[in-house]
């Protein structure tokens, strides 16, 4: 099980030689409709940076390729996994063709919170941590944590 978190379509600028999606845009997919929705229910995206100066930087990612994607295809973002500790982030998303209902790809992200003043790590705010907290406890039983890669790197 899982959680959606926003589609997107399969334009033809993303199409390669080899008449189907260049690998570099399932990152950009999963960052710009999938990390940055998930930043934003937890207040730490674009806004965040702007008026507090604080959000995350991805620091360590594990991508799958699982099955090709064409153009015009439309696949949904969905989040399988979330965990923190006082600093750090841990999620991993998957990418399902809306249509087809096969599994296209998958990634696996390790990110920090951090000052953008100083540019160092920060420890997340009490509201925040309140937040994350109450996601994983609404969502714990639509998590698979099977397969992480990053998780003995969370100190809690």
């Amino acid at each position: 099980m899982s959680i959606f978190l926003s589609s997107q379509k399969v334009i033809k600028e993303w199409i390669d030689y080899n008449n189907h999606m260049n690998v570099s845009y399932y990152l950009l997919i999963f960052d710009k409709y999938g990390a940055d929705t998930l930043n934003n229910i937890f207040k730490m995206g674009e806004h965040s940076a702007k008026t507090t100066g604080k959000s995350t930087m991805i620091v360590e990612s594990n991508i799958t390729y699982n099955q090709e994607l064409k153009v015009d295809d439309k696949v949904d973002i969905n989040l399988t996994y979330f965990d923190h500790d006082k600093k750090r982030l841990q999620y991993k998303m998957e990418m399902i063709h809306k249509e087809k209902k096969y599994l296209a790809s998958t990634i696996e992200i390790l990110a920090l919170y951090v000052d953008l003043n100083t540019r160092k790590v920060s420890e997340f705010e009490a509201e925040k941590l309140e937040l994350m907290d109450n996601y994983i406890k609404e969502n714990k039983l639509r998590f698979n944590n099977e397969n992480l890669k990053f998780s003995y790197k969370l100190k809690k």
